[in-house]
């Protein structure tokens, strides 16, 4: 395994933790505590949380952790192959469908289609109740665990290459 690789595969594993973790805590306790706030307050803050997550820390990892998954999803599958390097293509898979996907098919347009309401409508707190919050919360728990997984097989596969070459 060269030594761009092998550092390119610790940092994506960081990157999918630190991503998932944000995920966690949207699933975890966010959006419960958004929900409590009896509609409106949570409807508001939720449109300033979305257009707030384009700042660059956030949205660097999660966009720049795609051409990542795909880098090493074919570095794998051509230069390591075996369990290890199925375990580490698996993981940008993983990435690239469970969060990326998920959230450019689900979770981005229910994020459109709730910054475009209005606060005083009542159909605003009715699609919020009823459908943008267990939706949007389920789909982001799906997120959270994609990253996890990710994670946790990127590590496993290193792990198991790094093994592999020292016997």
């Amino acid at each position: 395994m060269s030594i761009w690789f092998f550092a390119l595969a610790q940092f994506a594993v960081l990157a999918f933790a630190v991503v998932g973790g944000v995920f966690l805590a949207f699933s975890d306790f966010i959006m419960r505590s958004l929900f409590q706030t009896g509609g409106v307050g949570g409807i508001e803050a939720m449109q300033i949380i979305n257009r707030e997550v384009f700042r660059w820390i956030f949205m660097t990892l999660f966009l720049g952790l795609a051409p990542i998954s795909i880098v090493i999803m074919g570095y794998s599958v051509v230069y390591i192959g075996g369990l290890a390097g199925a375990l580490m293509a698996l993981a940008g898979l993983m990435y690239l469908v469970g969060c990326f996907g998920v959230t450019v098919v689900l979770n981005v347009p229910m994020n459109k289609a709730l910054a475009s309401m209005d606060l005083s409508d009542s159909t605003t707190k009715d699609y919020w109740t009823r459908s943008y919050v267990p939706r949007w919360t389920f789909w982001n728990t799906v997120r959270t665990a994609a990253c996890v997984i990710s994670a946790a097989l990127l590590l496993v596969g290193l792990l198991w290459t790094l093994q592999n070459q020292r016997v």
